[in-house]
């Protein structure tokens, strides 16, 4: 199994910190793992993006020109990684960011209305959470007990009381994505 994935948006909606997550869940699984981030100097507002790739193999490059998954929460995301997803790979996108949706017909196209689910659970901070869940239910790469460990390990001691609304916000992720 190897799963390389490319997470885009905005700086500020959690691009890294979910890249970072998911990194350290393969990690605390035993899998061999690699997180790139790339992000503008005006991280909060600019673009960014994480690649990941989780694999039971050794990794032999983390960069990567075309991607399995791609998860895209802007529409200059969309424009610039849709192409890059390999034929009958997946695209994840939450519509609140995009103005025209993606349209390949060789891919696996699913939309998870995140930001809307995300200021309805009154948890806009776990707006990523949202979006991993669903990845996770469409492609389990990692277990959930190894990503609220990684959770745990990336967020500071003063947030660990945020846990129990991040496993809520992962659960709720994996229930509303839907496939295009």
């Amino acid at each position: 199994m190897k799963e390389e994935i490319i997470i885009a948006g905005f700086g500020g909606q959690g691009v890294l910190s979910m890249g970072k997550i998911l990194a350290y869940s393969g990690l605390m699984q035993g899998k061999e793992v690699s997180w790139l981030p790339a992000y503008g100097p005006e991280q909060r507002g600019g673009t960014a993006n994480v690649t990941v790739i989780i694999s039971d193999e050794k990794i032999s490059s983390p960069i990567l020109n075309s991607y399995d998954t791609a998860i895209i929460l802007n529409q200059q995301s969309l424009e610039k990684f849709e192409s890059k997803v390999k034929p009958g790979g997946k695209l994840i996108y939450d519509p609140y960011g995009i103005v025209k949706a993606p349209t390949r017909t060789d891919i696996d196209i699913y939309c998870i209305n995140a930001m809307d689910t995300a200021l309805a659970m009154n948890a806009h901070k776990s707006f990523n959470m949202i979006i991993l869940g669903g990845l996770l239910k469409i492609c389990p790469i990692v277990d959930l007990e190894y990503v609220m460990l990684g959770l745990k390990k990336s967020l500071p001691e003063r947030h660990h009381h945020l846990l129990p609304q991040n496993e809520a916000a992962i659960r709720k992720g994996m229930e509303i994505i839907n496939k295009h």
